[in-house]
């Protein structure tokens, strides 16, 4: 037990480590000094646009927190309600640190931009790298106190039901008020009124650049905060059941490796970060990508010999390098589909020679082949990691892919600052070579940003596939029979689940962006000299639709993926709901792959187009590729993303409700 007690103390530290390094980077911004006094007025505005729909779509959630921690604490008991609150306040606090900061960090990047290459890299990091050490200590040490305070690894499922239930909202709420932003500035502005994306003549472009915070830092985070916390309640779960016959000290040790490979996964990170510099003139990709790929091997090495201690053998290492393998092959795979140093983007722009039709043509078929490979790479870790430790063995795959998420997140998050920041640099009017700074590193943020989504979507199968074992386990469901025609109408109706979700989403997208439009051109009409520079547009207009719209088209499909389940379950039976789960987790991983992989490559089609390609920006071509870009905006960082989410929150709102299913 002395043991037991040390082992706690052990990972408290490390994730407060991680805190400490958020809290120190932080710092290092806080106390970077900016003396361009518009470059500060456009990161303040940015940052108040940000933080005041944060506190609104914080305030329109904390009834539904309540409500459902109400029906937890009545049907499951206090513990259940305490873990859900508590999973939704961490989700919460890791969005609101993580959007606070990067705020902070654009305006900041694009006067570093001004002193160079490696100092405008150091400041976009380092606000990136506040939202990852942030989710991982938050996460780790969450997780770890709700154990320790219940001691049910059943009850403290409904920590991992809070988390997603927030990042689903922040997901599919963040998505809309950015892409509705980024439709109505790109369609009116780029393509009818013939000015430059991030124009501060366009009245949308603030709304555009708050947007890329929340949903690019906040909705990211919250995803990969809810990723991270239930891989490793899924791997706790699974590992009691799975050493329950060889008795307590075994079943101890299933519990806490899932939090020790995390903890190993922090200290890696953090010495990942010392990797990421770059000199003049060099090349800020790599930085980026010394610091994620040395991350990986300290993560390997420190993996085996945790492995060996706590086991005796290595088995179970096999399986967490698996996942840690597939996380990076599919963040690579994801790269070779929406980069435009590979094919697959190229033929996109080239058949936006021919007009809008063929590139969205082009589109959806590179989204479609996109699938082909992440999902051998999947189906490849199920099966090591089975091979490894059977059903424990896949859900420690599943952490090893997410036991990086500090270094990932941090890479990722840099992507948004970057983007801002170039934002910034053009509506302050800096001089041409920051600017060529500030889009080289959002350059590179659009591949890192690649590396997040395959991770996101590589670990929202395997965490699902491991809720769904803890489901079947809760259910005492030792089979589940397709010949049932009950578990074949659950499978039908799960496999819908991710169709409906996308086009709910796509379609909230497309009203609040036809709202965008409308006012973009009503300010284009009806303020004089707005063209000529002398008439200031009303930007608060802009950021106030895309607010408004977030908060209420978010209801309907956050709502769907906790009561479509319960229903099933309740009216159907566990089985049923069991089929359910299962036709979501196929149909959602191809969604999720395809709608984010295309929407990806259709940005960067744009991006090629606009370098001098096929006629460059202002041609025929570059209208047909803006308009592609356009329908892959939800796509990617709407729909897409909240795919991964949608089908992990059903599992684990099952798994959270499952003796009140019956089994029929």
């Amino acid at each position: 037990m002395e043991e037991v007690s040390l082992l706690y103390v052990s990972i408290v530290v490390v994730g407060a480590a991680a805190l400490v390094y958020a809290k120190y980077a932080a710092s290092g911004i806080n106390a970077y000094e900016v003396s361009n006094e518009r470059v500060k007025e456009l990161s303040s505005i940015i940052q108040s646009g940000a933080m005041a729909f944060l506190y609104r779509e914080y305030k329109a959630l904390s009834g539904f927190v309540i409500v459902v921690a109400v029906i937890l604490a009545f049907y499951r008991g206090g513990p259940t309600a305490a873990c859900f609150v508590g999973g939704a306040l961490c989700s919460a606090m890791t969005g609101y640190a993580g959007m606070k900061v990067a705020t902070k960090a654009n305006g900041k990047t694009s006067f570093a931009a001004m002193k160079g290459m490696n100092e405008a890299l150091s400041i976009a990091f380092k606000g990136g790298s506040v939202m990852g050490m942030t989710v991982v200590g938050v996460g780790l040490i969450g997780v770890l106190i709700a154990y320790v305070a219940f001691g049910d690894v059943e009850a403290i499922a409904a920590f991992g039901f809070g988390a997603s239930s927030i990042a689903l909202f922040a997901r599919v709420g963040g998505g809309i008020y950015t892409k509705a932003a980024d439709v109505g500035a790109d369609l009116v502005g780029k393509v009818e009124a013939g000015i430059p994306e991030d124009d501060p003549r366009n009245p949308a472009v603030i709304a555009d650049n708050v947007g890329d915070n929340v949903g690019d830092i906040a909705g990211m985070g919250a995803d990969l905060f809810e990723s991270y916390a239930n891989a490793i309640l899924a791997a706790m779960a699974v590992g009691f059941a799975a050493y329950q016959e060889q008795g307590l000290d075994f079943q101890m040790k299933g519990v806490i490796y899932p939090m020790l490979l995390c903890a190993v996964g922090i200290i890696s990170a953090l010495l990942g970060t010392c990797f990421v510099k770059v000199k003049e003139g060099g090349d800020p990709q790599k930085a980026l990508s010394r610091g994620l790929y040395s991350t990986g091997v300290f993560m390997t090495a420190g993996t085996f010999f945790l492995t060996k201690w706590m086991f005796g053998g290595v088995d179970m290492f096999w399986a967490v390098v698996a996942g840690v393998a597939c996380g990076v092959i599919i963040g690579q795979i994801t790269e070779m589909y929406t980069s435009a140093d590979y094919s697959s983007v190229k033929e996109i722009a080239a058949a936006s020679v021919t007009g809008t039709a063929t590139n969205i043509l082009a589109g959806i078929s590179v989204g479609m082949k996109s699938t082909v490979m992440p999902v051998i790479f999947i189906c490849a870790a199920t099966l090591i990691g089975y091979w490894a430790g059977g059903m424990y063995g896949i859900a420690c795959a599943a952490v090893g892919m997410l036991s990086i998420t500090g270094m990932v997140l941090s890479v990722d998050a840099y992507g948004p600052i970057s983007d801002n920041a170039g934002g910034i640099a053009e509506m302050a009017g800096l001089p041409e070579e920051v600017r060529s700074i500030t889009d080289r590193l959002d350059a590179v943020g659009n591949t890192t940003a690649a590396v997040g989504k395959g991770l996101a979507i590589g670990s929202a199968a395997l965490t699902a596939l491991a809720l769904f074992v803890s489901y079947a386990s809760a259910t005492r469901l030792d089979k589940i029979d397709i010949m049932d025609a009950r578990v074949i109408v659950g499978l039908f109706i799960g496999g819908m689940l991710p169709f409906i979700f996308s086009a709910l989403s796509i379609q909230a997208v497309s009203r609040a962006a036809e709202r965008m439009i409308e006012e973009v051109r009503r300010q284009f009409r009806e303020i004089p000299g707005i063209m000529e520079g002398t008439g200031r547009p009303q930007y608060e207009k802009c950021v106030d639709i895309s607010t408004a719209a977030a908060i209420k088209e978010m209801v309907l499909p956050g709502m769907m993926a906790v009561v479509v389940p319960l229903a099933v379950g309740k009216i159907l039976g566990a089985a049923a709901l069991g089929g359910l789960l299962g036709g979501s987790i196929v149909t959602g991983v191809m969604m999720a792959i395809f709608m984010s992989n295309s929407g990806g490559a259709w940005d960067n089609a744009k991006k090629y187009i606009e370098s001098g390609k096929h006629g460059g920006k202002g041609s025929a071509s570059h209208a047909a590729a803006v308009n592609g870009d356009t329908v892959g905006d939800p796509f990617k960082d709407t729909a897409g993303p909240s795919l991964n989410i949608l089908i992990k929150l059903m599992t684990v709102v099952s798994l959270v409700m499952a003796p009140w299913f019956p089994l029929k």
